[in-house]
């Protein structure tokens, strides 16, 4: 086993005090905030910030509590302009030395998805940028953004709506209709 840090971030489970909470605090330079932002096809990344603690859970399980915060651009699903999203959450991750994952492939997902193995690092930069990964908006809107209506037809022939391909829609219609008729 490597004495050596696969990042600069990395902390040997190893080194880490059993009665004593570990914390810790990042905040990346812009270099590193546009490698993220590259990463997850965010237009900019702004003031990104992980700060917590790792906490020994018994003697061979470690967890991490931190508060993740940061401002990410991207661009409108909808007219690609720039949608500013402000993230705030909570992150808890358990490091767990006996932890193994389902045999078959095909295993719905546990209901307890913070756990992952124990190795003998843990980076919490990693866990930052997956967390961030998962609270980014997967489809950004501008507030004033709307889909519209798309109609495809053959030249000549009458385009179809979505309102057309309602094929249950106009029965309310018909029903009134044909009470009217009745009286």
């Amino acid at each position: 086993m490597s004495l050596t840090p696969p990042t600069s971030t990395a902390l040997r489970v190893a080194e880490l005090p059993q009665n004593a909470d570990t914390p810790f605090s990042l905040r990346p330079d812009a270099d590193t905030l546009r490698q993220i932002a590259d990463e997850l096809g965010l237009t900019s990344l702004k003031k990104l910030a992980f700060e917590g603690k790792l906490t020994a859970l018994g003697k061979t399980d470690w967890q991490l509590d931190a508060r993740l915060g940061a401002t990410v651009v991207q661009p409108c699903v909808v007219t690609l302009e720039p949608v500013m999203t402000r993230i705030d959450t909570d992150i808890t991750r358990l490091f767990i030395k006996d932890y193994s994952e389902p045999d078959d492939p095909e295993a719905e997902m546990p209901e307890d998805d913070r756990s992952e193995l124990l190795t003998a690092w843990i980076d919490p930069a990693a866990v930052m940028v997956e967390a961030l990964a998962l609270e980014v908006p997967e489809y950004p809107r501008a507030a004033n953004a709307e889909l519209g209506q798309a109609v495809y037809t053959k030249p000549g022939d009458a385009p179809m709506t979505d309102e057309d391909a309602r094929p249950f829609a106009g029965l309310a219609d018909l029903r009134k209709t044909l009470e009217d008729d009745k009286e």
